[in-house]
């Protein structure tokens, strides 16, 4: 990708996350990457992040984003949306395991890499999901 624009790099990361494509999104950061998920856990690194997404995907296989608003400011986007998927238990997505909720994204871009990546969301639904699937 010869894309420059931060919004087309963003967008372009959201449709590798929704691919599930670890490797692609790897190629879309720097080695120092910083990941900040919905609690504020920091995570640095391409290595850890990626590790990171081999991780999450098979938890929630159909995980997706969908994208409603997109605004710029200089190197830095914001994403609003949903994020939804289904909690995987025992390899069966059960319909009562299935979560959608508003989200949005902070992408900052430098050098045409998602050198941060931030979510912003309330994941209460979903680790109510994954709580009561251990019961």
């Amino acid at each position: 990708m010869n894309v420059k624009n931060p919004v087309d790099i963003a967008l372009f990361f959201v449709e590798k996350i929704n691919e599930h494509d670890v490797a692609g999104l790897c190629d879309l950061v720097p080695e120092d990457h910083v990941f900040v998920d919905s609690l504020g856990q920091v995570v640095h690194g391409r290595e850890t992040v990626r590790a990171g997404w081999k991780g999450y995907f098979p938890w929630f296989p159909d995980y997706q984003i969908s994208i409603t608003k997109v605004f710029r400011d200089g190197n830095e986007v914001a994403l609003f949306g949903t994020a939804r998927g289904t909690y995987c238990v025992d390899g069966k997505l059960l319909e009562e395991n299935e979560w959608e909720i508003p989200a949005a994204w902070r992408a900052v871009v430098k050098d045409g890499l998602v050198a941060e990546w931030q979510v912003y969301a309330d994941n209460s639904p979903v680790m109510q999901i994954m709580e009561a699937s251990k019961e």
